[in-house]
C-alpha cells in the first residue's frame, strides 16, 4: 500500500503540469451513464467547440453496449455539472441510455421516474438521500485495516486517526461535488473505520436521483486519484453486523406546512401497507441484498419481514425525526433502501404509493 501511495502522489505532480497547459475556446464534456447492471457509472469523454450554456448545447453521442450482446445505444444528456477534475469550462453530463428505437434501455429507471413526477408535480415533492458506503484498498481489505481486522469500537461521527480512516477522501469528494453544482448537503463518518457517508438534497422530482448518481461518480473518480475503492454493497464485511444503506427522506408541500404531520402519518400508513413492494425495489436484486441487512440485529436497522415505525428510533423501517414530531410539520424517513439502491426506482414507488395509489391491506407482511 505504501508503494501505491507514493506512486499516487508522483502521479498527481505530473497529472498537474498536464492540466495547467493552455488550451482555446474547445471544452471536454464527459458522458456518464447507468450501465446494464443497474449499479455501475460508465463515461466517456469528447470535445465540443465551446462551452455549453445549457444541457440543450451538448448534444446525443452513441456507445456500445454490452448486456450479453454487444449493441449500440444513445446516450441522450438530461442534467450538466461543473467538471471537478478538468476544472472549468469543462462539464460533467448524465444521460439517459435508448435503444435504436429510442426505447429506454432496461437499467434507464429515469424515464419512468420522470413521468410519475408529472403527475405529482402539484405536491411539490422533495427527497433527500444518505448515501454510506466503505473504502476498500486494492488489496481487497478494507482501507486502513489490519490484516487481523479492526480493533476499535463502533461509533458513528468518530475522530481520531485510531478510529476513522479516509476523512481526506470524505473531505475531497465533498469538495467536488460542491464544485459540480451537486447539491451535496453533509456528510460523516458512520460505525465502521473507512466507512462514510454523504447525503444529497434537498431535490424536487427526478433532481433527487440526477445528483445522487452524479455524486457516486464524483466519489468513484475520486477514490481513483487515491488508489482506494468506495463499495456500496449492502454487507460489505460478512462476519461485522454493520450494514450500508442510503435512506430517503421525504416531503409534500402540506407536509412541510402547519399541521403537516397528519399527511406524514397517513403516508407512513400506507407505506406500512405495501412493505414488501417496496421492498423488491429498494436494491437492485429484488429485495435479496436487504434481505441480508435488514435483519434487526443492530441498533440501526429493522426487520426484512415487518414494516416498523417510531418516533426518534433508528431501528424501524420508516422514522419521524423528533423535531418533526414536536413542530408537527416536515418530513419523514424511509430507512429501507440498500445502499446500491437506484433513485430512480426508490423515488417512483415511494411517491406512488404516498400520493397515487389506492392501498388495501396487504397480507403479505405483518405491520408493528
Amino acid at each position: 500500500m505504501g508503494f501505491f501511495r507514493a506512486f499516487s502522489l508522483k502521479t498527481a505532480t505530473v497529472k498537474k503540469h498536464y492540466l495547467s497547459l493552455a488550451k482555446g475556446a474547445e471544452c471536454q464534456v464527459t458522458y456518464i451513464w447507468i450501465d446494464y447492471s443497474g449499479e455501475n457509472l460508465q463515461c466517456k469523454t469528447r470535445t465540443l467547440n465551446k462551452e455549453p450554456t445549457g444541457i440543450r448545447d451538448i448534444p446525443e453521442w452513441s456507445a456500445s453496449w454490452m448486456d450479453g450482446n454487444l449493441i449500440e445505444v444513445t446516450l441522450v444528456p438530461v442534467r450538466m455539472f461543473r467538471d471537478p477534475f478538468t476544472l472549468d469550462p469543462d462539464k460533467l453530463v448524465l444521460c439517459e441510455v435508448l435503444d435504436s428505437n429510442r426505447v429506454p434501455m432496461g437499467s434507464n429507471q429515469r424515464s419512468q421516474c420522470a413521468k410519475v413526477m408529472e403527475e405529482v408535480r402539484e405536491f411539490e415533492p422533495w427527497f433527500g438521500m444518505e448515501q454510506e458506503y466503505i473504502l476498500f484498498g486494492l488489496d481487497g481489505r478494507p482501507f486502513g485495516w489490519a490484516p487481523q481486522g479492526s480493533p476499535f469500537t463502533r461509533v458513528n461521527c468518530a475522530v481520531g486517526i485510531n478510529q476513522v480512516y479516509g476523512r481526506d477522501i470524505c473531505i475531497c469528494h465533498y469538495k467536488a461535488c460542491l464544485y459540480a453544482g451537486v447539491k451535496i448537503c453533509g456528510t460523516n463518518a458512520e460505525s465502521l473505520p473507512s466507512q462514510w457517508e454523504f447525503q444529497v438534497g434537498p431535490c424536487e422530482g427526478t433532481e433527487m436521483g440526477d445528483h445522487l448518481w452524479t455524486a457516486r461518480y464524483i466519489l468513484h473518480r475520486v477514490c481513483e486519484d487515491f488508489g482506494v475503492v468506495a463499495s456500496l454493497d449492502v454487507k460489505p464485511i460478512e462476519d461485522k453486523l454493520d450494514t450500508s444503506g442510503c435512506h430517503i427522506n421525504f416531503s409534500t408541500k402540506e407536509m412541510r406546512s402547519e399541521g403537516g404531520l397528519q399527511y406524514i402519518e397517513e403516508a407512513i400508513r400506507r407505506l406500512s401497507r405495501r412493505h414488501s413492494q417496496h421492498l423488491r425495489v429498494y436494491d437492485p436484486h429484488g429485495g435479496a441484498d436487504n434481505m441480508s441487512r435488514l435483519t434487526s440485529q443492530s441498533s440501526s436497522t429493522s426487520s426484512f419481514h415487518v414494516f416498523s415505525t417510531a418516533t426518534s428510533c433508528r431501528n424501524v423501517s420508516v422514522r419521524i425525526p423528533g423535531h418533526v414530531s414536536r413542530r408537527g410539520c416536515g418530513y419523514f424517513e424511509d430507512r429501507r433502501p440498500a445502499a446500491n439502491c437506484d433513485p430512480y426506482n426508490v423515488m417512483r414507488t415511494l411517491v406512488e404509493t404516498c400520493l397515487l395509489e389506492t392501498c388495501e391491506e396487504n397480507d403479505d407482511v405483518e405491520a408493528s
